[in-house]
């Protein structure tokens, strides 16, 4: 052991794996301070090497100096982003590169003299800075929540006081929701701040009014830098404050008023022709008390693009395709001819969650995605598409049976809703303290049952002796010192159906008695069939 110490000491060059071998997050690991210190008083050098592909080498280098407290420079980075470069520059230093990647990725390509079709890198970043987004907005008009941005908790809470309680937290530059927050109070604001990591003034946390019971909805577009088309656009079931990718979604709308579609798809087409985005894009819209707001844009595919394609028979990708080529093919872009088409049936996306292999993992829905996967329902009225995407997910929905019901205080005024439409579909209707008592007021039958801290028998004795069939149980919050998050543990152990949000119960009731009404016989048409029947714009 010794001699290879000894040999180690005079070696100057090093290469370091860098997560799990020098560091964890931004920690590093007891000793990597010391150990690089020492290469660099003996005229060493040391490289760092990783596989991340959503960082650059310049992000690596003031990641090093912000967390590590180490200077480096670019080079001593091989990134998979460096290397994807070596090799487009030994095999197409002279062809133009689409890309898809972290604006980080693109704009180191593109540094280094890789050309690239389609939405331009500084496009990309410009979606994610929050101020200067925002700044694009007043100019265009169009209103998004009241936001600030915060480096610290003082900042924080200043910004929240002002803003106003509920407020959406979260991250600069993250995917997937990573990380977001909807917080209710200062002292949770200063424990989410405490625990943020990374917060930098270039990476400040965003922190945005919630808007409270709104309807979010979203809208794919095809753009091609000076014309956009909307084929349609896509009502969330759950409100805001759920991940866009864990919400069911309704195609085409239907709940939104006229006027807000229309206010969405020109907003959309307003955005998209002002950033000069070729190709596709996104874009994440709320609607509060009939105000359309802008939550956010990404200018590039979602993952919604293929069902929006299939549901309106529209090819998106490969006329987004013929748009992004059409310096390399010649051919003109074909969106300023595109038009609406009308159609008569429903998609319904629902999301497929990994929680019957987690058990011990609450399913509850909050602004971080937890969907691995999504599904589609198709039929000729909106709650048959519900019912058929819930069975396509292997969540078969009872049609008859016992449906537990209980919610949280801030969702009692739909719970009447709820609690009447199970009645009229069949049901019996078991809830639990105040939810039972405001069922039973609004004279509709209800037996009520114990939760777990109230004795026995409780809600797990009824779901083990297979008296329940169905169960709606929303997140009571700091509103109950009792954590519910055992109901919908117990639920999915047991395999039965659950809800956690009131627009998923209310969607729920409807499939049921769509189906209902058809003896529990699904429509069965083909999608060429379907297609067969749009109405062309």
């Amino acid at each position: 052991m010794n001699a290879d110490l000894n040999r180690l000491r005079h070696k100057k060059l090093f290469l370091f794996d860098i997560d799990g071998t020098l560091a964890l997050g931004d920690t590093l690991y007891e000793g990597s301070a010391e150990l690089l210190a020492h290469i660099d008083a003996v005229g060493g050098r040391a490289y760092y090497i990783t596989n991340n592909s959503t960082r650059s080498g310049q992000d690596y280098v003031e990641r090093f100096r912000r967390a590590f407290r180490l200077e480096t420079t670019e080079d001593q980075f091989i990134t998979s982003g460096y290397m994807t470069l070596r090799f487009l520059r030994e095999h197409f230093l002279q062809g133009k590169i689409f890309v898809l990647g972290t604006a980080s990725f693109i704009a180191e390509l593109e540094k280094n003299g890789v050309r690239i079709l389609g939405t331009s890198p500084e496009i990309i970043d410009l979606a994610e800075d929050r101020d200067r987004f925002r700044a694009i907005m007043e100019k265009l008009g169009i209103p998004m929540p009241e936001a600030g941005m915060a480096v610290n908790a003082d900042e924080a809470l200043a910004i929240a006081e002002k803003i106003g309680y509920p407020v959406m937290v979260r991250p600069s530059y993250v995917l997937g929701g990573r990380g977001m927050e909807v917080v209710h109070d200062p002292e949770s604001l200063i424990g989410y701040m405490r625990a943020a990591v990374g917060v930098t003034p270039d990476r400040p946390i965003l922190i945005d009014r919630f808007l409270h019971h709104a309807m979010e909805c979203e809208a794919d577009a095809i753009c091609d830098g000076t014309h956009a088309f909307v084929p349609a656009v896509m009502e969330h079931i759950e409100l805001a404050g759920v991940h866009s990718g864990d919400s069911a979604c309704i195609l085409p709308s239907l709940n939104i008023s006229e006027e807000n579609l229309k206010t969405i798809k020109e907003y959309t087409k307003k955005i998209a022709e002002e950033m000069h985005v070729c190709g596709l894009m996104n874009m994440q819209y709320a609607i509060e008390d009939g105000k359309v707001f802008v939550l956010e844009a990404n200018p590039r595919a979602s993952r919604t693009v293929p069902l929006v394609s299939k549901v309106c028979n529209i090819q998106m990708v490969q006329l987004a395709t013929q748009v992004i080529t059409e310096e390399l093919t010649g051919t003109p872009s074909p969106v300023p001819n595109l038009k609406e088409s009308h159609f008569h049936h429903y998609g319904v996306k629902e999301a497929v969650f990994p929680f019957n292999m987690f058990q011990e993992v609450d399913p509850l829905l909050g602004p971080e995605m937890r969907s691995t996967g999504e599904v589609l329902g198709l039929a000729s009225n909106f709650g048959e598409a519900f019912y058929k995407a819930q069975e396509a997910t292997q969540t078969r929905l009872p049609l008859s049976g016992t449906v537990l019901i209980s919610v949280s205080d801030r969702d009692k005024p739909e719970v009447l809703q709820v609690a009447r439409g199970f009645y009229e579909d069949g049901f019996s209707i078991m809830a639990t303290g105040r939810t039972y008592d405001m069922i039973a007021a609004d004279g509709i039958p209800a037996k009520k049952v114990k939760k777990l801290q109230e004795g026995r028998p409780n809600i797990l004795d009824a779901i083990a002796n297979g008296e329940i069939q169905l169960i709606v149980n929303t997140p009571s919050g700091k509103e109950s010192r009792y954590d519910d998050s055992y109901i919908r543990k117990a639920a999915i152990k047991g395999k039965i159906p659950y809800m956690t949000t009131m627009a998923a119960a209310i969607a729920t009731t409807e499939g049921i008695r769509k189906v209902k009404e058809k003896g529990g016989k699904l429509e069965v048409k083909s999608l060429q069939q379907l297609h067969s029947e749009i109405e062309a714009g």
